[in-house]
C-alpha cells in the first residue's frame, strides 16, 4: 500500500524546520548506504546523531504518534529515529531496495524495515526533478509532494530518487517496523479502519459499526506481533 499524509506539518512549521536544518553539518550521503545502495546513492545528509538531527527527529516522532491516519495504515510499533537529505546539482539515488534490518547508531536496537517514509520538507516549484519512483504490483508510481506531506510505501519495494537538475530537494527519510508485517493484511485492516469510521461519523451508536469493531481487532489479535 501507498499512502500519503497530508499537511503532516504546516507551512510556518515546515519554515521553521527548514531553518533549523539549514545550521547543521551536512555529509556525503553515502554513510547510510548499505552495499548495494552505496553503489546507487548520491546525496548529501545530517550525520546520525547530530544534536539538530534529534531534535527535528523528535518533533517528527511526537507529530507522528497524534496522526490518526499515519497510526491507522503503519500501525507502527517502531520507528528509525528520523533521518535528513538534500540533493542538488544532479544528484541522485538510483534504483535500490531499503535494507530489511536498520541498526540504530550507538544502541543495540534494530528496526526491521517494513515500512518506507519519505517526508518533504521543499515545495515542487522549489526544484527541478527529484520525483521519488515507487515501483510496486500495480505499476510505476511518481511522487513529488508539497513540502509538510509525507508518503508511505513498503520497503520491499524498488524505489529511485530522479536527478535534482535545479534547486534543492530537502526531506527526511526513516523506517516503521509495524506491528502487523504482512502489506496485504495492513491494507485490509486500513481499509476495514476507515469503513468504521465512515459509518461511525453517521451514528457512533450504529450496531454495524460495533460488529466491524469486533471484526477489526481480532484480525488485528491474529496478525499483529506486538
Amino acid at each position: 500500500m501507498l499512502l500519503t499524509i497530508p499537511e503532516l506539518f504546516s507551512a510556518e512549521q515546515v519554515s521553521q524546520i527548514r531553518q533549523k536544518l539549514e545550521t547543521a553539518e551536512w555529509v556525503d550521503g553515502r554513510v547510510t548506504a548499505g552495499h548495494q545502495s552505496m553503489l546507487a546513492k548520491d546525496n548529501m545528509q545530517i550525520p546520525e546523531g547530530h544534536p539538530v538531527a534529534k531534535e527535528v527527529g523528535e518533533f517528527i516522532l511526537h507529530t507522528l504518534s497524534q496522526n490518526l491516519l499515519f497510526v491507522s495504515g503503519a500501525l507502527p510499533m517502531k520507528v528509525f529515529p528520523p533521518l535528513f537529505n538534500r540533493y542538488s546539482g544532479g544528484q541522485s539515488f538510483g534504483t535500490h531496495v531499503d535494507n530489511a534490518i536498520r541498526h540504530v547508531k550507538g544502541t543495540s536496537h534494530r528496526v526491521r524495515s517494513d515500512l518506507s517514509a519519505t517526508l518533504f520538507f521543499s515545495n515542487p516549484e522549489e526544484y527541478d526533478g527529484g520525483e521519488l519512483i515507487i515501483e510496486d504490483t500495480y505499476g510505476i508510481h511518481s511522487v513529488k509532494l508539497p513540502a509538510g506531506h509525507m508518503v508511505l510505501y513498503p520497503s520491499s519495494s524498488l524505489h529511485n530518487v530522479r536527478p535534482v537538475t535545479r534547486g534543492a530537494r530537502v526531506s527526511s527519510f526513516f523506517w516503521i517496523q509495524s506491528m502487523v508485517r504482512d502489506d496485504s493484511a495492513r491494507t485490509l485492516l486500513f481499509d476495514l479502519d476507515n469503513v468504521i469510521q465512515q459509518i461511525s461519523a453517521g451514528d457512533v451508536n450504529s450496531p454495524n459499526a460495533v460488529k466491524l469493531t469486533g471484526i477489526y481487532h481480532n484480525l488485528l489479535r491474529r496478525w499483529a506481533e506486538v
